[in-house]
């Protein structure tokens, strides 16, 4: 034992200094330097049957584990750089789960406070993160009007009001949430495909993560395709269509994150193309798929954004050559309770005897 203190403790500290900097790249002063620059990663089976070549851009690679750590980190530091956020106070946002947990992630790292207003509709498994990472969460009624003040955005905007040194991040009219991606994502998606992508498809619920991803793609090519995924019972599709807000339009759907019964200001429709919408059954079966036949253990709407694949293969969308990126925004560990839980998808009616009998992989052995 103390050959070995000896031994150690003989080593010269600029040695251990050098051995340090020299895999310098290798370590970080915090999970924050651990945004972005998520990994591009081809779609090999899923979509085997259809023409094109897929990639899905994976954003459950960022530390936070959703493309939502991008927005976050990019407003809060916006946010100190011109003195709107100050030592001491507290970031108020409304969230389906995943931006709440990038703000308390980013909130405990720079020293803040955190308070989220959160859809009823939200997994069990984000609201218990969120408490996990500190966060104060008010669970608001899901199918409510977004005017009703009972809904998360009017809690989450009346506890801003209330709460004197508060930020409310206000994601859904706030155009940093697009130019975080167009800052980020965008040019990531454009390096990694060296500049030969043709469609990007991604899932539109606030639409910063489409919006800034299309404005700088298309500044780069005008004649990439942005093709946004839309839920049934949501009106943005319509909207893209008419622009004309349809309350018929609006209905309850099980999807998180996806699609909304208003229009954001943080979508911009004009770089979109054309919308695809996809149901909650679907969207639920494909995320389970792509886990069996990719490896890739992804969330709901990464399930919508791939369903969306099949549905426009199926109407021959994509040629020979292109190479289509599908933006799969978070992690299935956040749905252990919803798409990944057979006693959930029972009680959505979402399984079916075929569908049942895939999924009984369990044997107990008494």
């Amino acid at each position: 034992m103390s050959r070995s203190n000896s031994y150690f403790n003989g080593i010269e500290q600029t040695d251990i200094q050098r051995a340090f900097m020299k895999h310098r790249h290798q370590v970080f002063d915090n999970v924050l330097d651990l945004v972005g620059k998520t990994p591009l990663i081809k779609i090999n089976k899923i979509a085997s049957k259809y023409k094109g070549n897929f990639y899905a851009k994976v954003e459950s690679f960022n530390p936070g584990q959703s493309s939502k750590d991008r927005i976050a980190l990019y407003i809060i530091e916006q946010a100190e750089k011109e003195g709107i956020l100050k030592p001491g106070d507290t970031i108020i946002e409304t969230t389906s789960g995943n931006t709440g947990f990038s703000i308390a992630m980013v909130s405990i790292i720079k020293g803040y406070d955190c308070i989220l207003a959160v859809s009823s509709k939200s997994s069990a498994d984000k609201i218990d993160m969120l408490k996990t990472m500190g966060a104060k969460v008010y669970v608001c009624p899901a199918h409510v009007s977004a005017d009703d003040p009972r809904s998360y955005y009017q809690v989450a905007k009346r506890l801003h009001e209330d709460m004197k040194g508060s930020v409310y991040i206000n994601q859904y009219f706030n155009q940093l949430n697009i130019d975080a991606h167009y800052a980020s994502t965008g040019p990531e998606i454009w390096k990694q495909t060296e500049g030969k992508i043709t469609h990007l498809v991604a899932c539109s619920g606030t639409g910063g993560t489409i919006s800034g991803t299309a404005k700088y793609l298309k500044e780069q090519n005008p004649n990439i395709k942005i093709i946004g995924v839309d839920a049934f019972g949501s009106v943005l599709k319509k909207y893209h269509e008419t622009r004309e807000f349809d309350e018929k339009e609006i209905y309850p759907y099980r999807i998180e994150g996806l699609g909304k019964n208003l229009i954001p200001a943080a979508t911009d429709f004009d770089v979109i193309d054309k919308f695809v919408k996809v149901t909650d059954e679907d969207s639920a079966h494909m995320a389970r798929a792509i886990a069996k036949t990719e490896g890739l253990f992804v969330g709901y709407t990464s399930g919508a954004a791939m369903q969306a694949i099949i549905q426009l293969g199926d109407d021959n969308e994509f040629g020979e050559n292109d190479n289509i990126v599908i933006i799969f925004p978070d992690h299935g560990s956040r749905y252990m309770s919803k798409v990944y839980s057979d006693k959930w998808m029972n009680e959505q009616g979402f399984f079916d005897s075929v569908h049942e009998a895939s999924a009984q992989k369990i044997q107990y052995i008494k």
